[in-house]
């Protein structure tokens, strides 16, 4: 049986949605954390020791996350998801992909070159010229969002709405990051998750807030919806922007009624999708990766 190895440091409920997956075909998967990985540039025939893979490079790899630490740390874990695809492992996302969009001033820079709607963004050294900044939009009339350039589930993001809450302006390892704060549609707080594989939208689900942050992780409702081709193709083209076998693409409709791509997730949770829609993700993402990744899946 082939093996695949599911990089996580905590499998849960999504680890073991793909081994279901996996194993329906015919596959055996693993987790592996990067931390235990290491880079063996000796003349051994295995370049990269993998916990559980001693012997034979995994057929391919699915990335569900990358794990914090130094900038040493992250770059020598993405260095081994480097290393695998280099040596010709699937390395789904890659650690290009992981990259562009892990790095919100990226994401953000990728998106609003091919012209695509993003939320006004500044991405700075400087204390005084981001509060000068801040200052300016707020004296405009607009709430800015600061966010860590690094993060998710919105940990460690700020709204700020009155010049008091400058205050609590803090860098991100000495990088500030703002983006000018999307008034939504309608009612209360939303915002759409739209599930993009292999440049097709599958699924989307409104998440409805109970502050204006949306993250299902922070108690936000989700229903499902029907998605309307506009955008499908916006988050598709957000996908394909940042060059990305999957992803979440999260996309807030405007008081205007226009849509804006606030996010841009390479390693996407989706139990909440899943609880509302009638497709298993796992199962779709597990096709795609063998159906256009693994030689053996194609021969059969």
């Amino acid at each position: 049986m082939r093996r695949i190895a599911i990089i996580t440091d905590d499998p849960g409920w999504h680890g073991k949605q793909l081994c279901l997956a996996f194993s329906e075909r015919g596959y055996a998967a693993e987790y592996v954390s990067l931390t235990a990985c290491k880079l063996q540039l000796t003349v051994t025939e295995l370049p990269i020791v993998i916990p559980g893979f001693e012997q034979e490079l995994p057929a391919a790899v699915f990335v569900r996350g990358v794990p914090g630490g130094s900038l040493e740390e992250v770059v020598f874990y993405l260095d081994v998801l480097h290393a695998l695809k280099i040596l010709g492992v699937p390395v789904y996302n890659d650690a290009g992909a992981i990259e562009r969009s892990v790095d919100k001033g990226m994401t953000s820079f990728l998106l609003q070159h091919v012209g695509l709607p993003t939320a006004m963004t500044w991405v700075l050294r400087d204390r005084d010229a981001a509060l000068a900044i801040a200052e300016q939009q707020l004296h405009e009339g607009h709430y800015l969002i600061s966010k860590p350039l690094f993060g998710s589930q919105g940990e460690g993001i700020r709204r700020i709405e009155k010049t008091t809450d400058l205050l609590w302006l803090t860098s991100s390892r000495g990088i500030y990051y703002l983006q000018r704060f999307v008034e939504c549609a309608g009612d209360g707080y939303s915002d759409v998750r739209v599930f993009v594989i292999n440049g097709r939208a599958v699924a989307a689900m409104r998440r409805r807030g109970i502050s204006w942050l949306n993250n299902v992780a922070r108690g936000a409702s989700c229903e499902c919806i029907e998605l309307e081709p506009d955008l499908a193709e916006l988050a598709i083209a957000a996908v394909n922007a940042l060059k990305m076998d999957y992803a979440g693409v999260d996309v807030i409709q405007d008081a205007d009624g226009c849509y804006r791509i606030i996010e841009v997730n390479s390693v996407p949770a989706w139990k909440g999708l899943q609880s509302v829609c009638e497709i298993n993700i796992a199962q779709h993402l597990v096709a795609d990766l063998l159906g256009r990744y693994c030689v053996q899946e194609k021969l059969c």
